[in-house]
């Protein structure tokens, strides 16, 4: 417990414990600052590093006698790495504070990294700041507390109970001198020997050190942290000439457009794209549901490719937190005339819809009106039938689904929805056999099918009034179990196919396809051609806008127009 003396002393184990000077008289061993490190580099390396260990060993193949030399050299070299890295953080009385929280949370990244089998970039760091407390809340459990507590907190407290040496400032400078100097050494001669399989390791297996405690997570938050601290500027305006393409005279009616954004749904898992189950029969029998088949994504989460589908940059092009400095799909829509809505049963739009109107549908709710895991996207239908209600004018309206967010997805549908079983029904993933992660994946699938149609009834009801359509995609795809990979999240260039393919996918009845003069036989030769590139174009020509943005080659519905009103329209020539 805290004793008076502040919040750097505590009781542990009967102990007076402080954790920014040593204590005098203890029966423990004075050390110096550099035994302390190799202590902690030591622990980090043994017990919280297993899945870079396996990695590692994969990597270069396993045991080879040829290469002995090398490969006894590893342990070693990584060792070196770690220590160096803890000497530079370390320095006078905030050596050990400072050791104890890279402790604690090494500890806590190497729980998700070895259970859910995902390596630790900015992107991580991005989706961890960024997600609400109800999606956090599914990811505790006693297993990680057991876990921080045992191969975190108690390393910690003994690295704090641990008396150190009493150095000045030039004692300190000489110690990390020294220390700095061994070890640049012993890298060195390690490199002389074997500079020519490292290289080759390093080059070959870049991923490797996204999986390494605690460098991974400390240059993720370094990274994360110099884009979140860059100066604010003024947004970015962009196409500020937006205007529509006049309708047919004879067409009075509004348009309304559909924007269905799909949460962690991967294009493997939808029976419309072969997958073997009917996970998807519903939309399978909308005979107006042109499917566009496996779409690449701009990312692997949702941090990354939400913003950057509904910018006009492209995956290239894209940079974090784009979206909070440039204008978005979004802001050009509204500019050119239209009503635009952002309804959200998930946390947040990254920036995406800051200048539209938006409805967190959760919290229109009354106290109690959802589940443990947070509403169910049948409150998105709710919401958007009120909405349509109240249409006058030409409109887009996004939905932001919660979709199968993980882990938990068994919480993503309501029993009647449990078709496929046994399901997994515990966040620690890899506690569930394969299928079972399976099953409930698949259900939270056929969930969104229901949701999908069930959005396509709510625009029909409205036909006597609306010339309408639907467009749906998913921001990322999912791991679920694959090579012990869980969830979401690699980096791009590392990720598995199933993170970074999504589908996507419109509805577009014979009333809107006749006001558009768009082919739908030619739409369906465009399977398994497109990206998240193509959503910003695409949207900008089903709806008429002209854009300096716009451009046709990126816009599905251009090729496919059959008259006079044709893509050139969307950068300002007359139909």
């Amino acid at each position: 417990m805290l004793s008076s003396g502040g919040l750097c002393r505590f009781r542990f184990l009967g102990r007076r414990v402080n954790i920014f000077r040593s204590r005098t008289g203890s029966r423990l061993p004075v050390v110096r600052g550099a035994v302390l490190n190799l202590f902690a580099a030591l622990w980090l390396l043994a017990l919280l590093n297993q899945p870079f260990w396996s990695a590692l060993w994969e990597s270069v193949g396993g045991w080879h006698a040829s290469r002995a030399g090398f490969l006894i050299t590893l342990p070693v070299f990584a060792l070196v790495w770690v220590w160096t890295v803890l000497e530079l953080l370390t320095w006078g009385r905030a050596a050990k504070p400072v050791l104890c929280i890279v402790m604690v949370l090494s500890a806590a990244v190497a729980f998700f990294m070895h259970r859910y089998g995902i390596a630790f970039d900015r992107g991580m760091v991005a989706n961890v700041m960024e997600t609400d407390p109800a999606e956090a809340r599914e990811l505790l459990s006693a297993g990680m507390v057991l876990w921080i507590l045992g191969l975190g907190v108690v390393p910690a407290l003994v690295i704090a109970m641990w008396p150190r040496a009493p150095q000045g400032v030039v004692g300190t400078l000489t110690e990390k001198v020294v220390t700095l100097a061994g070890l640049i050494l012993v890298v060195g001669a390690i490199l002389v020997f074997q500079s020519g399989s490292y290289i080759s390791l390093f080059r070959a297996h870049r991923d490797l050190r996204l999986q390494f405690v605690p460098t991974n997570y400390l240059s993720a938050v370094q990274g994360y942290a110099k884009v979140k601290l860059k100066p604010k500027r003024e947004i970015e305006q962009v196409s500020l000439g937006a205007t529509r393409v006049a309708s047919d005279p004879a067409t009075q009616r509004p348009m309304v457009l559909v924007l269905v954004v799909g949460e962690t749904m991967r294009a493997a898992n939808l029976s419309v794209n072969g997958y073997e189950r009917e996970t998807t029969p519903l939309l399978a029998g909308r005979k107006s549901l042109v499917n566009f088949g496996r779409t690449g994504s701009c990312g692997t989460a949702t941090a990354v490719s939400l913003p950057c589908m509904f910018l006009d940059v492209g995956r290239g092009g894209y940079e974090d937190g784009m979206a909070f400095r440039r204008e978005s799909l979004l802001d050009v829509l509204q500019r050119a005339g239209m009503d635009v809505w952002w309804l959200s049963n998930n946390s947040g739009c990254k920036g995406v819809c800051d200048r539209v109107q938006v409805v967190d549908v959760p919290a229109t709710l009354p106290a109690g009106a959802c589940g443990p895991g947070g509403c169910q996207d049948n409150v998105l239908i709710d919401a958007l039938k009120k909405r349509l209600e109240s249409v006058q004018r030409d409109t887009v309206v996004v939905m932001h689904m919660k979709g199968q967010h993980g882990p938990a997805y068994y919480l993503r549908y309501p029993p009647e929805f449990e078709r496929y079983g046994p399901s997994c029904r515990d966040n620690a993933l890899d506690r569930c056999g394969p299928e079972q992660v399976v099953n409930a994946y698949d259900n939270a699938v056929s969930y969104s099918d229901y949701i999908l149609d069930k959005t396509i009834d709510a625009l029909q009801s409205q036909a006597n009034r609306l010339d309408s359509s639907m467009v749906f995609v998913s921001d990322h795809g999912e791991s679920l179990g694959e090579k012990g990979m869980f969830l979401h999240g690699m980096p791009y260039d590392f990720a598995p196919t199933v993170q970074k393919e999504v589908p996507f996918m419109a509805w577009l009845p014979q009333a809107t396809r006749d006001r558009l003069q768009i082919d739908a036989g030619c739409l369906a030769s465009r399977r398994d051609q497109l990206s998240h590139d193509n959503l910003y174009h695409s949207v900008l020509g089903l709806t008429s806008t002209r854009a300096s943005t716009y451009r046709d080659d990126l816009d599905v519905f251009a090729p496919c127009r059959t008259g006079s009103v044709i893509a050139a329209n969307a950068k300002g020539g007359k139909p």
